[in-house]
């Protein structure tokens, strides 16, 4: 009876009531067949519940998509060749996405989890001092960044201010990026 009732959700007191109400103490001692017992069950399906979204989750914005409504924040990137390139974000939008948007080559392989240290990058000094200083999770990640230095921050925890109006954001020479084979990581 075990067998044919896998997948089946069946309480105690309903395997008592077709039984008759005794126990079943082996072939021949129950009134009904218990090969077809398990047709008369009442199934119950068990549904799915749901905490709701991550917190992270509920302020992520698709990167191909432009950020909500605020002011301009206008920011340059130093990619790994040194060339110069200008970008307009907006108001709380983080710059890893920012980069990404724009078609910086800035992997964030754990899209913004602080689970990795593929968005590093260095901050200009001049506009490092507006950023708050990194919290102990971004900094056990960024004891993983090759070429480690001073300035060097997550742009994934780097979120745009009217502050950082000017501000620059070098690329590393090198990375440790976690797709391989010229996989480009497409935002979702």
């Amino acid at each position: 009876m075990a067998a044919s009732m896998a997948g089946r959700s069946v309480s105690a007191g309903a395997l008592m009531r077709v039984a008759g109400g005794s126990l079943w103490r082996g072939p021949g001692s129950c009134r009904l067949d218990p090969r077809r017992a398990v047709a008369l069950l009442p199934v119950s399906s068990r549904g799915f519940r749901s905490t709701g979204p991550c917190p992270a989750e509920v302020e992520k914005r698709p990167p191909d998509r432009e950020p909500p409504s605020g002011d301009l924040v206008n920011v340059v990137f130093v990619d790994r060749s040194g060339q110069r390139v200008p970008v307009s974000g907006r108001v709380g939008e983080d710059v890893m996405r920012l980069a990404q948007r724009h078609g910086i080559d800035l992997e964030g392989a754990c899209e913004a989890s602080l689970a990795c240290s593929t968005c590093h990058i260095y901050v200009s000094e001049e506009h490092l001092a507006i950023l708050s200083p990194p919290e102990e999770r971004e900094d056990d990640m960024l004891d993983m960044a090759p070429q480690l230095q001073e300035n060097s921050r997550l742009g994934c925890q780097i979120i745009l201010t009217k502050e950082l109006e000017g501000a620059e954001f070098t690329l590393p020479k090198v990375t440790r990026n976690f797709y391989v084979d010229g996989h480009v990581p497409k935002p979702h």
